[in-house]
């Protein structure tokens, strides 16, 4: 028979799927996978078990009921300033993993270059590669993660069409500043380019660092395709209801693709989120202080177990340095091993890179903090053994003494 499609015949199983079923295999706690394991708001489910009797269960809008486009124009506009039109730059998408799809079918064309950072969220190369987009990678490295400028400025050209921004940042738990955002905003002017912005984790950063939209600097709103995440904001991910924000235009173009996609999305969750996105300040803030108790605890008790543990100010991640515990092996046999032998899961950072690049650091691993606090302790506890059971007799020599 005839070859089907080579790029997706040629995507192997993902890491996240190999961790995932070793840790059912072993019975380990899977900090691996980044998703809450309590559910979210009583309320807002309620919400969405009424609206299912409601009778309203035919299709809902092409670009979302108007409801949630309301309520995610309100949110732009107390959270960043930023005004909406509710009824020409919202659309509601099958969650942000379409949403990014969706937004980047409206802008790329065949040998377009689109500017990514890397590490990366893995479906973004898939996607602009079956779009036939050139990616231009830039690289930041641990353990700050800080803006490379030099390499950012060399990868624009008048050939970029745009730039895919997630902040904060998975796998890093990285919220870029206000001051290098303001460094892409110039580039993108520059260049007469787009920017895509996945900004899913909008409302999880902790203490005093806050989530700048790049929409909300002087010159982007015209440029800029802002996405955020019920799943994220309201601890269901299994929800899959994501909204776009973008000028009139570019929002056409990604209704189109919707179109293409899913064409729309369950209504009784849409009224629910909307319920959910006119949450007082305060549920915001709780959700937030949450996740840091929770990266909190995660944080001291990696640093006590040996791990070097690397500054994460937002998402349900943080990433450790695995190094000091002398273990031998690149960050998947990490991994791996401290499944089988520690009974906790991780995923290895080394994955978030395109695997045809070079110099992809090999001693990194993300954890997810999004679990109850039992859980959390259970993990902590078992990975007080974990120089013992990986790395005793597996020390490097220069370690040594």
């Amino acid at each position: 028979m005839k070859p089907a499609n080579s790029l997706l015949s040629g995507l192997p199983t993902t890491i996240f799927s190999v961790i995932s079923a070793l840790a059912v295999k072993h019975d380990a706690i899977n900090l691996g996978q980044g998703f809450p394991d309590t559910e979210g708001p009583a309320d807002i489910v309620d919400a969405a078990a009424r609206a299912l009797r409601d009778g309203r269960n035919q299709y809902p809008p092409l670009a979302g009921l108007p409801e949630l486009r309301g309520a995610v124009a309100r949110s732009n506009a107390r959270f960043y300033g930023i005004n909406v039109d509710p009824a020409r730059e919202v659309v509601v998408t099958c969650g942000a993993t379409e949403a990014i799809t969706a937004s980047l079918m409206a802008l790329v064309n065949r040998g377009d270059e689109v500017v990514v950072f890397e590490p990366l969220y893995d479906t973004y190369m898939p996607v602009l590669e079956l779009l036939g987009a050139v990616v231009r990678k830039v690289r930041l490295a641990p353990p700050h993660w800080d803006l490379p400028r030099t390499e950012l400025a060399a990868a624009f050209s008048p050939r970029t069409k745009a730039i895919l921004l997630n902040t904060p940042m998975n796998p890093t738990g990285k919220v870029f500043t206000r001051d290098e955002l303001e460094f892409i905003a110039g580039l993108v002017a520059r260049y007469d380019a787009y920017a895509v912005c996945d900004e899913v984790y909008e409302h999880l950063t902790f203490g005093s660092v806050r989530h700048v939209p790049l929409m909300a600097l002087p010159g982007m709103r015209g440029r800029t395709i802002r996405i955020g995440s019920a799943g994220k904001s309201f601890s269901m991910t299994g929800w899959k209801v994501g909204y776009v924000t973008a000028p009139a235009a570019l929002a056409d173009l990604v209704t189109k693709a919707h179109q293409l996609l899913t064409f729309t999305v369950a209504p009784n969750l849409q009224r629910a989120v909307a319920m959910g996105l006119d949450k007082d300040a305060a549920y915001f803030g709780r959700l937030a202080e949450g996740m840091r108790s929770a990266r909190d605890w995660l944080a001291e008790g990696l640093e006590r177990a040996g791990f070097r543990v690397l500054q994460s100010d937002g998402s349900y991640f943080l990433v450790a340095d695995f190094s000091p515990l002398g273990f031998r092996g690149n960050d998947v046999a990490f991994c791996q091993e401290m499944v089988e032998k520690v009974g906790v899961a991780a995923i290895p950072v080394s994955a978030f890179y395109d695997q045809d690049g070079t110099d992809i650091p090999g001693h990194y691993v993300r954890f997810a903090f999004c679990k109850k606090t039992g859980v959390i302790a259970s993990a902590v506890q078992r990975l007080q053994s974990v120089r013992e059971r990986l790395c005793a007799g597996n020390v490097v020599e220069t370690q040594k003494g």
